[in-house]
């Protein structure tokens, strides 16, 4: 039974606090975890919102958080109660059914501590009566449910952020199409993934360790000018970690980067065969003048990982070696960056990693979160783990021993992939923003299909050569530019389980973030970073409801139930980096009689 939380439910609550039995429980009609279910795959199990009624959906709450900018979170449900993470960190708890305040966590940032990569929070894990959630300055939250009381809080990188590089080193000779040096980001660390609970753990990794120079368009309205890779040690190494759950006592941490043998075999190919340019006798060659270069290797953890309950294995993606771009001073394959990792859940030791990208030059990260599902092979059923990568195709590997088992036909355009820098600037596609980025995808497995929001936005990869000066040597260093004049879209792929096949491609005006959400009754919904929120036909790819906002719709979508409703939910406000306008509500939708 699915109770609405009225002044009844908080009695009932309250007693059962009292007497030690309270324990956050999901239920038929929640959204308990990231993912929507344990697989990730963000498919709502619920028969009331249909292909024949969607057009009936309207504005059922909003809530006005107080905090625009960039935002990213999914909503977590558990027994009539939302809890979401605003961006800087805030939380609030909010009645799923009519959006009234329960409690507010408002962060104490420790300001002295630079934000790497913006003040945006993917969600929060919600079990045991707590709230647990990562933040920008890298601490780990526990927060009572029921009051939004601070239980512990934790600081997971005690204090070892990473050199930050600097736009200053680069003087006058970069120039972002006339305009001044404006650092929107840069190598540190924080954490930005919703956390996942699992044996009495808190699950949760850390983000940008190699994010590289992000440099602001000198347009205000544009969005991102450019990333920019130097040459040095910037950073420090990522790494995944359990904490127990009443204390915040670390269990297991698994390094990113390992601090033997992260040159790898210097592969003159990706795992499944393109070839990458590579001298690969210079780099063995420069190997010795670069032995600590895996103390500042990179490999971020972004993506919530997926948890596979009976085999015990945990699987997430890892980002760019540091320093981006420019691999120079990074001699070898740099695992595990750019990598698909599988971890035993229970101790952290690493089971198998299959390595997208070795020697990572295009900031081809593993950004869109693994989803779990079965697929066929030769007649057969495979327990399997997909992820949509930077580089446009969705990747599909036997879950246990890591083999990939097919790549999908690209799910957007491609073109100069995996070429060098020039100096005259070569145009890529995708480029340092994907293909998919961070955006969760949905599957459903009853139709066999994945959606995949996908961007098409060419980018230009330059080579600049800052002049020696005084006892300074020449600076080589490259950079990424999102091309603004040309063609540039999205792109919600529906793609066979099975074959990898592209079945429809439905397209839209602007670059896909966010995510997407499938329904049982064959619908899929996204968001436009414009402001419209819509909704496909499964089976055709055809738009059939659409409701426009003021702020972009680039956070996932999610469904649940309250006394047998169904809501529709999702965070409108924009995103900065893509520049897409910014907003501050949490907004739902639900059928209206007509």
């Amino acid at each position: 039974m699915n109770l609405r939380y009225s002044m009844n439910r908080i009695s009932i609550t309250t007693i059962l606090l009292g007497i030690g039995l309270y324990c956050t429980q999901a239920m038929a009609g929640d959204w308990p975890v990231f993912g929507g279910n344990w697989d990730h795959q963000r498919h709502a199990e619920f028969s009331q919102i249909t292909p024949a009624n969607v057009e009936q959906l309207g504005t059922a709450w909003e809530f006005d958080t107080g905090v625009s900018s960039s935002f990213q979170a999914t909503p977590i449900v558990v027994e009539g109660v939302m809890y979401v993470s605003l961006p800087f960190n805030h939380v609030v708890a909010l009645h799923a059914d009519s959006g009234k305040l329960i409690w507010r966590y408002t962060h104490d940032r420790l300001k002295s501590r630079k934000m790497c990569c913006g003040p945006a929070n993917r969600g929060v894990a919600v079990s045991g009566g707590k709230v647990f959630m990562g933040t920008v300055d890298s601490r780990l939250l526990a927060l009572d449910a029921r009051t939004g009381q601070k239980l512990w809080d934790i600081d997971v990188t005690k204090g070892e952020q990473g050199v930050q590089e600097d736009a200053a080193s680069l003087g006058s000779q970069f120039d972002t199409q006339g305009g001044k040096l404006e650092v929107s980001g840069a190598s540190g660390a924080g954490i930005n993934m919703a956390p996942m609970v699992f044996d009495g753990k808190v699950i949760v990794g850390i983000t940008g360790v190699g994010y590289g120079l992000h440099l602001d368009s000198p347009d205000p309205d544009a969005p991102l000018g450019s990333v920019v890779g130097i040459a040095g040690n910037y950073g420090r190494r990522g790494f995944m970690a359990a904490y127990d759950v009443d204390t915040g006592a670390l269990a297991w941490k698994f390094d990113t980067v390992p601090d033997k043998g992260w040159e790898g075999k210097f592969t003159q190919t990706t795992p499944d065969g393109v070839p990458l340019p590579r001298n690969i006798e210079q780099e063995k060659a420069a190997a010795a003048n670069y032995p600590d270069a895996w103390q500042f290797g990179g490999g971020s953890a972004w993506s919530t990982p997926a948890i596979d309950r009976e085999n015990g294995i945990l699987y997430f993606g890892t980002g760019n070696p540091s320093p981006q771009m420019e691999g120079s001073s990074r001699p070898g394959d740099n695992l595990y960056t750019a990598s698909l990792v599988a971890l035993d859940v229970r101790t952290g030791q690493l089971k198998w990693h299959y390595q997208q990208v070795p020697h990572d030059m295009w900031g081809y990260d593993v950004a869109s979160p693994p989803v779990l599902f079965s697929t066929t092979v030769k007649g057969k059923p495979v327990k399997a783990v997909g992820q949509a990568g930077k580089t446009g195709w969705f990747y599909v590997h036997n879950r246990i021993t890591g083999e990939l088992l097919f790549k999908s036909e690209a799910f957007v355009p491609q073109n100069n992939m995996f070429t060098l820098p020039t100096e005259q600037g070569n145009v890529i596609y995708p480029g340092v923003i994907g293909g998919s980025n961070w955006s969760p995808v949905s599957v459903d497995e009853q139709r066999r299909m994945v959606f995949i929001a996908g961007i098409h936005w060419p980018v230009k990869y330059q080579l600049h050569e800052l002049k020696a000066k005084g006892n300074k040597p020449a600076l080589k260093y490259s950079s990424m530019s999102p091309i603004e004049e040309g063609d540039k879209y999205g792109l919600l792929s529906a793609i066979h389980l099975d074959t990898g096949k592209l079945l429809w491609q439905h397209k839209v005006k602007a670059p896909l973030i966010g995510g997407v959400l499938s329904t049982q009754t064959g619908l899929v919904f996204s968001g436009e970073g414009s402001g419209e929120f819509f909704a496909l036909d499964a089976n055709t790819g055809k738009r059939v409801w659409q409701q426009d906002n003021p702020a972009g719709v680039n956070a996932p979508p999610i469904s649940y139930e309250v006394e047998g409703k169904q809501y529709l939910a999702v965070a409108v406000g924009g995103n900065k980096l893509f520049g897409f306008k910014q907003g501050q509500t949490i907004k739902a939708w639900a059928l209206t009689t007509k």
